[in-house]
């Protein structure tokens, strides 16, 4: 490239108004995408991308386009929340298309939201693509309708994992509410998987209360065991399970077709009347 066609190009990008776009990738297999996250994919300059996006998505970005690989992962060496906020605004403002490229769904435990935020401060301007969150379906792929009316009346999404210098989740309160038919669906929990059936008991939820996890949700990977809250924690050291993983407890898990794992067989009770 000559030094005019370099200034030219310099030029245009500066003027040109960049965009940045959250884009949800589901929770494991490349054929979990949107239409309109594969859309976004491929008018992408720069993309940004978390450690638990299937590689096999990056298929649908453009050969030209920058892939920045910014890692976080729980245990683990990761990329600065700040660092990844901070790249956004820089590209954004250089007039490239820039992709958030996130796990699941964007703003479910995502960060999308600091994001969005850290953008509107920058005035750049930004979209946001959702994506199949983990908690609804890596329990569908083990048989585990999280609504399944005849034994819940709705489901929680909660994280097992609290903020430095935050209060994790008020467990006692959590264990009344699955006590009145509501799914727990713990995200990021099987690190404290311990601590939180023990709190959910001590808070009164009984431990023959059928809970489930399940490990690489969506991916070839996949591992599901299903058995008790008592047992739970216990299950997860025995059988060498961990992150990524979700938790579900709650009576729906009793709907799972295949017991795993050496699993307990739990017996279906008399479902909760159907309704509307």
């Amino acid at each position: 490239m000559t030094r005019a066609a370099a200034d030219n190009a310099a030029a245009s990008a500066a003027t040109r108004p960049g965009h940045v776009t959250l884009v949800g990738a589901g929770p494991g297999a490349a054929d979990l995408l949107t239409v309109r996250a594969i859309r976004a994919l491929r008018q992408a300059t720069v993309v940004l991308v978390d450690d638990l996006v299937d590689a096999a998505v990056l298929r649908y970005v453009r050969p030209s386009a920058r892939i920045v690989h910014c890692g976080k992962r729980g245990g683990a060496v990761s990329t600065q929340q700040g660092f990844i906020e901070a790249m956004l605004v820089t590209e954004a403002l250089h007039g490239e298309r820039v992709v958030r490229l996130k796990g699941g769904d964007p703003y479910v435990f995502g960060r999308g939201g600091e994001e969005a935020a850290a953008l509107r401060a920058a005035g750049v301007a930004h979209t946001v693509v959702p994506g199949i969150t983990a908690g609804i379906a890596a329990p569908a792929e083990a048989g585990i309708p999280v609504t399944d009316r005849r034994w819940a009346q709705g489901v929680l999404l909660v994280t097992g994992h609290a903020q430095p210098g935050h209060a994790g989740p008020d467990w006692a309160q959590l264990a009344q509410t699955a006590r009145g038919g509501i799914t727990l669906v713990i995200y990021m929990g099987i690190t404290h998987s311990a601590d939180i059936t023990a709190a959910l008991m001590a808070a009164g939820l009984p431990g023959s209360t059928p809970a489930a996890v399940v490990q690489s949700g969506c991916t070839p990977q996949q591992r599901a065991h299903v058995g008790t809250l008592r047992a739970l924690a216990g299950d997860i050291r025995r059988l060498g399970m961990g992150s990524p993983a979700i938790l579900v407890i709650g009576d729906v898990v009793r709907a799972a077709a295949l017991m795993q794992d050496g699993g307990s067989s739990i017996g279906l009770p008399t479902p909760r009347a159907a309704t509307a």
